[in-house]
């Protein structure tokens, strides 16, 4: 019977299928090798199924899985029983972290009419997963104490925000500051608070931002309920464990004191827009800047101490603030180059039940990981050695993600490709993506390749239409800061990375409510864009497993270089500022674009190469060593500076942001502040790592047009 699938298979990977998008040849692979490819596509295509990644998804979300929970463990041992069984090698691998649960927090309106909140969700009758656990409303590494003062509305709690408020003479020194979630990480909001003497900060999801505003509320839409707060960890500029800044948590590693370990130190609760509506409706004061007005229907007033809210949390000390969380690591060994990897991971810890994030990439990567195995099992077995990881704590500031980065930084240097990151890669119908440059080509490649879930043309297509950039213009492809488990790999080693999946309206966001129901009535009805997900990421995995030569765009990649260094430019010239150093990045940059446009070159021509016309194999594996290491040269060991995590000298998220990524930080941050010997330094380091990535891109080319030896 087995004999017999598997010849099935190979019978129907010849037939063009209506998930797959039939092309000629692919970037990177002779002819030859092309048509191999394009038929195991074909194959990973038949393999894949909207029911079976749906029965992922409902097992995976049955019950909230938060890091550190016994539910959450049981989720490790569920991955890996999928993943053995479609013949990966697999393996846990624990770390002992610092991750203080709460043991209760309070939020009561004192004055004027004395109420004590209720934080959670309500159980609906529409949804099973509300009927059992709910996991307290709370924001992870949260300070602690019990307070109560006057409220104060502070809009989205950033910097400009406080500068609006002292430029009227309002101090929240002692008060309690309520924020609307958006426009940057909660992080950033607490450390704003805090910085400015808040005694404590509430935070709410205005229905402006994803609330009845934007559509219908669940049970009967998919925006947020008005009783639902979101979640989430305050951990921002230092990500992984807290308390193992640098070094790994293993099962025997030394810890910082927990007193000496960062954080808020005020206490931080999120609530939800009805709660938050009983407190800002009676707020006295100057009405608000219009800009300020949220979609309650109410005028939106700052207030200052006519409306009095106490605010208690209380959190785990001692062991009991230590968790173990579990990764996942499963591995189907390469047969021509075992010492190269591919990685794909997605975190599977959640906030609740997590259908969406993060659900949605762990059944990706398990339906994925399915069609790989069964092909490897049909003849079809990878080049490169493919890892697929899932991460435990990313939702408490990408520990899981980050221990592993920094047990095996050593080993990930000298044998990752790249990684694709699966982070809620379904929870709608449009296609969006984020990566290095490198990758964009790639990428819109992929994209061309595969059929858009409930439509007859390709993902590209519909990608095109729904985001319609000009004539002559791509579709937009985001970059990456923060925010996920790429940035172990990508900030901190400068190993190319991506992202990808669909998305839609998505109000359930670190809710109780993020659950199967929602998924299935609002989310991703019948599964489609979590199997064209798959199919995807099957796809991707495997093209990189298998390409003779790496197909990244250093061309495409020196020209957004040298975009980011024109931005710069013009920024220093709006403030005055004089920096040295500019012809120098000039003459890296165009030696980068140039170095990448021969290499497109031999790309080219390898594509149209057959059997003894392709490079020597010492050669092909030489030039792509040099590919694979050239974006780690912009991988600085300090780090940008006052920011010793973010290595990574490209991209970082803004200080004052933490989600989206600006380019070229140390010199955007240099310039701002005012610091013209700084910022000249940050751009010679930037001109001497372009030219080490051009020169490792020209000896690639070398190699490859290097006669027989």
């Amino acid at each position: 019977m087995i004999r017999f699938r598997f010849a099935l298979l190979a019978v129907l990977a010849l037939i063009p299928l209506p998930g797959v998008v039939v092309a000629q040849s692919v970037a990177g692979f002779t002819t030859v090798a092309s048509a191999r490819q394009r038929t195991l596509e074909r194959m990973l295509d038949t393999l894949i199924t909207p029911a079976s990644v749906r029965k992922d998804s409902r097992t995976l979300a049955a019950t909230p899985h938060v890091a550190g929970t016994p539910a959450q463990a049981r989720t490790a041992g569920y991955v890996n029983r999928q993943l053995a069984l479609a013949g990966f090698d697999t393996a846990s691998v624990s770390f002992r972290v610092y991750i203080p649960f709460q043991d209760s927090a309070i939020v009561e309106l004192v004055r004027p009419t004395p109420r004590r909140l209720v934080l959670t969700e309500p159980a609906l009758r529409e949804d099973p997963a509300t009927h059992g656990e709910i996991w307290p409303a709370m924001n992870g590494y949260s300070g602690v104490g019990d307070v109560t003062g006057g409220v104060v509305y502070v809009n989205y709690g950033l910097p400009a925000d406080y500068r609006a408020l002292d430029s009227i003479g309002v101090s929240v020194e002692g008060r309690v500051v309520l924020a609307r979630y958006g426009r940057s990480h909660r992080g950033i909001k607490a450390r704003e608070a805090e910085a400015h003497g808040a005694a404590a900060l509430l935070l709410y999801s205005d229905p402006q931002d994803d609330g009845y505003f934007v559509g219908p509320t669940y049970p009967n839409g998919p925006m947020r309920h008005p009783d639902s707060p979101q979640r989430g960890s305050l951990g921002v500029e230092t990500r992984g464990d807290q308390s193992t800044p640098g070094w790994p948590s293993t099962l025997d590693a030394t810890h910082l004191p927990q007193d000496s370990i960062p954080g808020p130190r005020i206490p931080v609760v999120p609530i939800g827009y009805r709660n938050a509506q009983a407190i800002l409706q009676p707020l006295e004061g100057p009405e608000v800047p219009q800009a300020w007005q949220g979609g309650l229907p109410f005028r939106y007033r700052i207030g200052g101490g006519e409306v009095t809210v106490r605010v208690a949390v209380w959190a785990q000390r001692g062991e009991a603030a230590y968790k173990t969380i579990t990764n996942t690591i499963a591995v189907m060994r390469g047969t021509a180059w075992p010492g190269r990897w591919v990685i794909a991971g997605g975190h599977r810890d959640a906030w609740g039940p997590g259908a969406a994030d993060n659900v949605s990439g762990v059944s990706t990567i398990l339906e994925a990981g399915r069609a790989i195995g069964d092909a490897a099992a049909a003849g079809f077995r990878p080049k490169r050695t493919i890892v697929l990881a899932t991460w435990d704590g990313e939702e408490w500031g990408l520990v899981g993600s980050m221990e592993y980065v920094e047990q095996m930084a050593d080993t990930l240097r000298e044998k990752a490709v790249a990684y694709l990151n699966l982070d809620v890669s379904a929870n709608g119908r449009n296609f969006h993506a984020a990566g290095t440059a490198s990758l964009w080509a790639f990428i819109r490649d992929l994209a061309a390749s595969a059929r858009q879930p409930g439509d007859s043309v390709s993902v590209y297509e519909a990608w095109r239409r729904n985001t319609r950039p000009t004539d002559s213009a791509s579709v937009p492809i985001g970059d990456l800061g923060g925010g996920s488990d790429f940035a172990g790999f990508y900030n901190v080693l400068g190993i190319p990375s991506f992202d990808f999946g669909f998305g839609g309206r998505y109000g359930v966001y670190h809710s109780a409510y993020d659950s199967f129901n929602w998924m299935e009535r609002f989310g991703d009805p019948g599964y489609l864009s979590h199997a064209a997900a798959a199919r995807m990421a099957a796809i991707a995995v495997t093209r990189l497993a298998n390409t003779d030569l790496l197909p990244f765009d250093f061309a495409e990649f020196g020209r957004v270089v040298g975009q980011m260094g024109s931005t710069r430019r013009t920024q220093a010239a709006a403030s005055g500022m004089t920096v040295a150093g500019w012809g120098g990045l000039d003459s890296a940059v165009a030696r980068l674009t140039a170095a990448g446009t021969s290499f497109d070159s031999a790309l080219t021509a390898l594509s149209a190469a057959r059997g003894g016309r392709a490079p020597r194999a010492a050669a092909l594996a030489a030039a792509n060593d040099s590919l694979r290491m050239a974006e780690q040269a912009f991988a600085r060991p300090e780090g940008i500076p006052g920011r010793p995590f973010y290595r990574n000298i490209l991209f970082a998220p803004g200080r004052d942001d933490g989600y989206g990524a600006v380019g070229l930080p140390g010199l955007e941050a240099s310039i701002a502040d005012g610091d013209a010997v700084l910022a000249a330094a940050e751009v010679a380091d930037l001109a001497a790592r372009t030219n080490r990535a051009a020169a490792l891109v020209e000896g690639a080319v070398a190699e490859l047009r290097a006669p027989a030896r």
